[in-house]
């Protein structure tokens, strides 16, 4: 059985190794660390994680703030499983019966959004995605819709376009809102520009503490992820995220429920005085 210092270590490789992926199980599993050790070099190492990520920020400054770090956690977590759950309701007034649905990437929040969805009887819709290279991420969501008995048609990431063209809509997650737009896995931007031109509503969902008001850092993660052999004058890119105008989203769905991006980011920001 491993010690306390053993499982600190174990959360914080999990977080950058993304075997926990998605911003709010990153922000959960942040929390964990920080309740296992919360002296000021471990926080600089539970932050320096994953700098993409306000969610996670805004828990750990909660808790290092708080003079009760444990009845913070709880309040928090709280907080962030009853907007689960209000996102979750609020999304099914856009989701239809027959409707196919593209999804991006691996959202806990829209996976979430559709299996509610179909514990609704709303049965007929399909979700269509890629496999989101070099991780991917889109055949992690694939799977754990299908075990929910969702339908599921994967594509290969270049043919992005011939699926979204077979839509009704598009969900997709956040990492990060801002009062200019949306960080999302890499590739969100385009998609939602591939949708507009085909006049398909696109809507990013998550809870409003990914707001954050400082400048965003878009994460590059390791090159190892996407090429695993060393070819001489041979180098990669490999960026994590990309951004979203906010005029390029028709809104966000929030514990707020289906709000234009506007009227989102102002209630975002009055929302973030509580865990301030």
């Amino acid at each position: 059985m491993m010690d306390k210092k053993e499982k600190f270590e174990e959360i914080i490789e999990d977080i950058k190794s993304v075997k926990i992926q998605g911003a709010t199980n990153v922000a959960k599993a942040a929390i964990a660390a920080y309740l296992i050790q919360s002296d000021r070099e471990s926080v600089k190492k539970i932050l320096g994680t994953r700098p993409t990520e306000p969610l996670m920020y805004h828990a750990i400054e909660y808790l290092f703030k708080s003079k009760d770090p444990k009845r913070a956690a709880k309040k928090f977590l709280s907080y962030v499983s009853h907007s689960e759950k209000k996102i979750a309701m609020s999304a099914q007034k856009i989701i239809k019966n027959n409707m196919n649905i593209y999804s991006h990437c691996h959202s806990s929040t829209v996976i979430d959004i559709l299996k509610y969805a179909k514990n609704k009887k709303k049965k007929n819709f399909v979700v269509y995605t890629t496999e989101v290279e070099p991780l991917l991420q889109g055949r992690k969501t694939a799977k754990e819709l299908a075990e929910h008995g969702i339908n599921v048609i994967v594509f290969p990431d270049l043919a992005a376009e011939q699926a979204m063209k077979k839509c009704d809509l598009f969900l997709f997650g956040a990492d990060a809102f801002t009062k200019k737009g949306v960080a999302n896995k890499i590739g969100t931007s385009n998609l939602c520009e591939i949708a507009k031109k085909h006049n398909i509503p696109r809507y990013s969902c998550g809870i409003s503490l990914k707001f954050t008001k400082s400048k965003l850092k878009l994460e590059q993660r390791k090159p190892g992820e996407l090429w695993h052999e060393h070819i001489k004058r041979v180098t990669e890119q490999n960026p994590a995220f990309d951004f979203v105008k906010g005029d390029l989203v028709s809104g966000i769905i929030s514990e707020f429920g289906v709000l234009s991006f506007k009227q989102f980011t102002k209630r975002a920001k009055e929302n973030l005085q509580k865990f301030g």
